[in-house]
């Protein structure tokens, strides 16, 4: 059995600029640029921000970041490597998410994706996600969906 590790890391990373400029280049074939809203490895890198690598045999296949709000985390450039699909990865880093919003006090996590993303989606409402109205400093897009969930001890 695959056993996957996942763990905090530095984004600035050969292999992690590499899975990045894959999802923002599939994210561009989905979705106008106006409806991209990605982040860049110097706010990944912010204190703010704690950002998570899953490696499978010590090759980066996943990815996720929670950026700390007032009052809540942001879910970030979560993707997985279509090649890792399968695998459970998301399921794990958005576990690993959940727990770190935990540790530093923060019972409310919220994400915008988008509306062409099922799997993506599913994946959060399995996981207890429900939909919401725009917030921060997004506005209303009918390319994306916000969702958040409120964490429990």
């Amino acid at each position: 059995m695959i056993n996957p590790v996942i763990r905090l890391e530095n984004p600035d990373q050969p292999e992690i600029h590499a899975l990045l400029q894959a999802s923002d280049a599939y994210y561009a074939t989905l979705y106008p640029a106006e409806s991209n809203h990605l982040v860049d490895i110097a706010l990944l890198q912010r204190p703010d921000t704690s950002f998570f690598v899953a490696r499978v045999d010590g090759a980066v296949r996943g990815i996720a970041a929670i950026l700390r709000q007032s009052g809540y985390a942001e879910i970030k450039r979560m993707f997985v490597d279509p090649k890792a699909r399968g695998l459970k990865l998301g399921s794990r880093l958005l576990s690993a998410l959940e727990a770190d919003a935990r540790a530093v006090g923060l019972n409310c996590l919220r994400l915008e994706t988008g509306t062409k993303q099922p799997e993506a989606i599913a994946l959060y409402r399995a996981a207890g996600y429900r939909e919401i109205g725009p917030f921060g400093a997004y506005q209303a897009d009918p390319n994306s969906l916000f969702m958040e969930k409120i964490l429990t001890a």
